[in-house]
């Protein structure tokens, strides 16, 4: 008897611990994964296909799809798994959107995904009900996407000091294929 009641205490003891942490919904970790999972994809059907292809978006409806671009016309990907937008969950919001050197709370972005594998610069910042931040963040030049749980801010490209400015500005003038000052051969 004493074995069964130190049984049954073990087994409340471990519920007490595990059911707490087993999470059903869904998260900002597992949203963000899908959106990762998605450029991803989207990646690979642009150099399958050898044809851009368009992701957009939408902040205000919180949804995101793609379109592939044929010359000047937009059509419908060739997976059927992007026939119908994708949204997030409702816990879930995309919050901020930066593409190049534009920042958007609400409307429309849209990123480009090339045939060569490049992605356009972007950093997507989405929240939970708790105000928790994943910020996703796409690199132009490699096509790396990093994430992080704090806020970061798009790189703004450093501009020239005015006191360098002058030193930049060329001095001699290059006449008839010979620089001033230099002897003719």
């Amino acid at each position: 008897m004493l074995e069964m009641i130190i049984v049954m205490f073990l087994l409340v003891a471990m519920l007490g611990i595990v059911i707490p942490r087993v999470n059903l919904g869904e998260d900002l970790a597992s949203t963000g994964r899908k959106l990762i999972g998605g450029l991803r994809t989207l990646q690979g059907i642009a150099m399958s296909t050898q044809k851009p292809v368009k992701l957009y978006l939408d902040l205000d409806q919180n949804q995101y799809w793609a379109m592939a671009i044929d010359g000047k016309e937009e059509k419908p990907l060739p997976d059927a798994a992007w026939a119908m937008p994708r949204t997030l969950p409702d816990n879930i919001r995309l919050a901020d959107a930066s593409s190049g050197s534009v920042k958007r709370t609400a409307g429309r972005v849209d990123l480009m995904l090339y045939p060569n594998g490049r992605i356009d610069e972007a950093v997507l910042h989405l929240t939970d009900a708790g105000n928790n931040v994943l910020a996703i963040v796409v690199e132009s030049a490699t096509g790396a996407i990093r994430t992080s749980d704090e806020r970061i801010e798009p790189q703004r490209l450093a501009s020239i000091p005015d006191r360098v400015k002058p030193l930049l500005i060329p001095t001699a003038t290059v006449a008839a294929g010979n620089q001033t000052g230099l002897p003719k051969p």
